[in-house]
């Protein structure tokens, strides 16, 4: 049987040996790679770019997607003004992953979104963010964690009967947390799958899906990147979905 090509789409960074003024550069964390290899799939990186027909034509080769980590998503995509708490924005990385994102929806190719990724997935069908951890008034605990990346920082709940659920078959986890926002509108034809014990929401699916979907605030590749055992489930469902 053929190997599932599953494509990840990338940042950008400017290179910080300053050799070279704004000089950029494509950048991925290696873990989305080594967690596709370990689950079974052929990781393919997806750069940026600024052409529509481009898009269409990385996308088309593909057999699964997953939407990676990141800077802030700019504030205007879902119709606010940037808050002094915004970070960094990088308009470009916004238009592309708005692009790839409606285009995956369109061909329904299973998908997996991952942080950053999981907030494009709000923003793109009407869900708003907020633009730092503190302006959630439920919000009690600290999200973005500064130790190592499989670091267990929380709990989360999943909801049963959810498609998070039927992967993990656990009601309760413990994951990483490496965020500063969190979604706060969900967006239209999605439901809340799983929250962190103080309220904040670490998944969303689709309420009635005609193909694989599941998005996520924590990040899975870098504890499947050490063989954690439930985070490599997600990626073999992931592959699992794309060979239907």
């Amino acid at each position: 049987m053929s190997k599932v090509i599953v494509g990840i789409s990338a940042g950008l960074m400017i290179d910080p040996v300053i050799r070279f003024e704004n000089y950029w550069k494509v950048c991925l964390n290696e873990d989305y790679i080594t967690s596709v290899l370990k689950a079974g799939g052929v990781p393919l990186v997806i750069p940026v770019v600024d052409n529509e027909e481009v898009i269409r034509a990385q996308i088309k080769n593909l057999d699964a997607i997953i939407f990676s980590g990141g800077v802030d998503i700019n504030p205007e995509e879902y119709g606010e003004e940037v808050s002094e708490k915004t970070i960094e924005i990088d308009k470009k990385r916004d238009w592309f992953d708005l692009k790839l994102a409606k285009l995956a929806k369109e061909l329904k190719i299973p998908t997996l979104c991952i942080c950053r990724g999981h907030q494009i997935a709000a923003v793109l069908d009407g869900g708003t963010l907020y633009q730092d951890l503190s302006y959630s008034k439920n919000i009690t605990f600290k999200h973005d964690q500064y130790s190592t990346p499989s670091f267990l920082a929380h709990e989360i709940k999943i909801s049963k009967g959810s498609l998070l659920y039927d992967i993990l078959k656990k009601d309760r986890l413990k994951v990483n947390s490496f965020h500063h926002q969190i979604v706060k509108d969900m967006p239209k034809g999605f439901k809340v799958s799983a929250v962190s014990t103080d309220g904040a929401i670490e998944s969303f699916e689709y309420e009635n899906a005609q193909y694989f979907f599941l998005s996520v605030q924590w990040h899975p590749e870098m504890m499947a990147a050490c063989d954690d055992e439930d985070m490599l489930k997600i990626f073999r469902r992931l592959i699992k979905e794309a060979k239907i």
